[in-house]
């Protein structure tokens, strides 16, 4: 037998019953059906949970303003808004569960992982086995793969200079999110350019980006060549793609760099311990 509040429930036989106490009100008598008869009454508006309250900036700096009543929630002045990019009258909701909630929950801390390096240098390979290696332990984490988020998320991107830019720029965005929740979020992508790992990393607090360069030359990623990409770009047929006719500017303050070369490449399962082992030194393993 469980007790669930209130409720008594009888889960072994099923010949016996749930029993509801009378006490407890399970329909109101009055229904009222918004768009149903002449003159039905629509619900109140929904008040917001103890605890939350909504963020805002006035004259620049954050202001919160608790959204315990309707009149907050109904934008009757009491809540500022601001402008954020393109985004105009819009307000930081913060609730009472926030990261530090989050990381206990899980006995681990959120942060992200950025696997960057040449096409063919393995980021992919790597990842899958650091996020093996982590759910082996007991740890969430969430790969964000370049290819994979033009599956979808990325999928009205092209490869011009500007939408590369941008699929970067959103990666970030959504590996910030993850960590926000806990999960430490393992991004491979190619990521040419300083400046916009640069960018990602300013995301978030300081040390939970975890950059990883895969340090390997582009004659060994060319001879890999496991999607026939460098084939295609020594031949024409792509442009603009990395370490042929486009630059790759290597980090020059990785948290983790990772040497291969021909002939000294150790294996992805290796390589992943490595980041373990350094997610463990810096207490991201545990809350």
């Amino acid at each position: 037998m469980t007790a669930v509040g209130n409720l008594t429930l009888n889960l072994y036989k099923s010949s016996e019953t749930l029993t509801i106490p009378s006490k407890v009100t399970v329909f109101p008598q009055k229904l009222g059906i918004c768009g149903v008869g002449g003159r039905s009454s629509c619900f109140a508006p929904i008040k917001a949970m103890e605890g939350s309250k909504t963020t805002t900036h006035v004259n620049g700096q954050p202001k919160q303003v608790d959204s315990s009543t309707d009149a907050d929630i109904l934008g009757n002045g009491t809540v500022q808004t601001s402008t954020v990019g393109n985004s105009s009258n819009i307000a930081w909701h913060s609730c009472s569960v926030g990261k530090s909630e989050r990381q206990e929950l899980l006995n681990q801390k959120g942060c992200v992982v950025w696997i960057t390096g040449l096409s063919g240098s393995g980021k992919s390979t790597l990842a899958c086995a650091l996020g093996h290696a982590l759910h082996a332990r007991g740890k969430l984490a969430y790969i964000l793969d370049g290819d994979n988020c033009r599956h979808g998320l990325n999928s009205d991107l092209s490869f011009k200079a500007e939408d590369r830019a941008e699929n970067i720029r959103r990666i970030g965005e959504v590996a910030k999110l993850f960590s926000d929740a806990g999960v430490i979020c393992i991004a491979s992508l190619i990521s040419p350019f300083r400046k916009e790992r640069d960018a990602c990393r300013a995301l978030l607090p300081e040390g939970d980006f975890i950059e990883v360069y895969m340090d390997v030359p582009l004659q060994v990623c060319e001879s890999r060549d496991p999607k026939g990409l460098y084939k295609l770009a020594r031949a024409g047929k792509i442009k603009g793609f990395t370490g042929i006719d486009d630059p790759y500017e290597p980090p020059l303050n990785s948290e983790i760099i990772l040497h291969q070369g021909e002939g000294m490449c150790d294996s992805p399962n290796t390589l992943a311990e490595v980041i373990v082992s350094y997610l463990e030194r810096k207490g991201y393993l545990e809350a």
